[in-house]
């Protein structure tokens, strides 16, 4: 039982390290790429000395790991497997949880069309049938994104439909299984008489696939 009780405790330790919104949500943010203590604390809305202590559980746990760039440390996921992790949150909490399902059916008005995969993305890109919207943020957008991918700010979503033709097809994508900017945009659309779908997954998903993805260091 000794040993069984330790290596229990290890596994507890990570389950500990995703029980804070902040955490979560800092994972989340180096899902999308590697970033320094200021920039992750600007994006979770804390302070900086409040997002170093977050780090410094979910390092002790072996979620992410850092680097020295001079005086300053970066972050980043230790792996893809954790990609997998917050993707199977999610769907247990839709499964088992009412309340989430009514968050999300808020967001989408109702009942939203099942999620294209990324295989069938793939194809549709190929051929050229398909509007790629990226609905995160011009610098999220910058680290990495979809070939042929449109940056949208949710903002602006009206404008820019304007300039599409009726017939246009949309797929909305974003951070991952934690983000909602790809969940509203798609009711928006839908709500505007677009033919519109969400990614299932977002960037990250997409890019430990070992799918291309481009970046804009400028």
């Amino acid at each position: 039982m000794t040993a069984k009780l330790a290596l229990l405790e290890e596994y507890a330790l990570i389950a500990r390290a995703l029980g804070s919104p902040h955490r979560m949500m800092l994972l989340e943010q180096l899902a999308q790429g590697e970033r320094g203590v200021e920039a992750l604390a600007r994006k979770i809305g804390a302070t900086v000395a409040n997002c170093s202590q977050h780090l410094q559980q979910l390092r002790r746990a072996g979620l992410v790991t850092s680097r020295r760039a001079g005086k300053a440390v970066i972050y980043r996921l230790t792996d893809d497997k954790t990609l997998v992790l917050m993707d199977l949150l999610g769907r247990i909490a839709r499964q088992n949880l009412a309340v989430v399902n009514e968050i999300l059916q808020d967001l989408t008005q109702g009942r939203a069309p099942e999620p294209i995969t990324r295989a069938e993305l793939a194809a549709r890109l190929d051929e050229g049938s398909v509007t790629l919207f990226d609905m995160r943020p011009e610098d999220e957008f910058a680290m990495g994104h979809i070939p042929g991918a449109l940056q949208v700010d949710p903002g602006r979503l009206d404008a820019v439909v304007a300039t599409l033709t009726p017939s246009t097809e949309i797929v909305a994508y974003c951070r991952g299984p934690y983000c909602l900017y790809a969940h509203q945009a798609v009711a928006r659309l839908r709500q505007l008489g677009l033919a519109a779908r969400r990614l299932d997954g977002g960037l990250p998903e997409w890019r430990a696939d070992g799918r291309p993805v481009v970046s804009d260091p400028a």
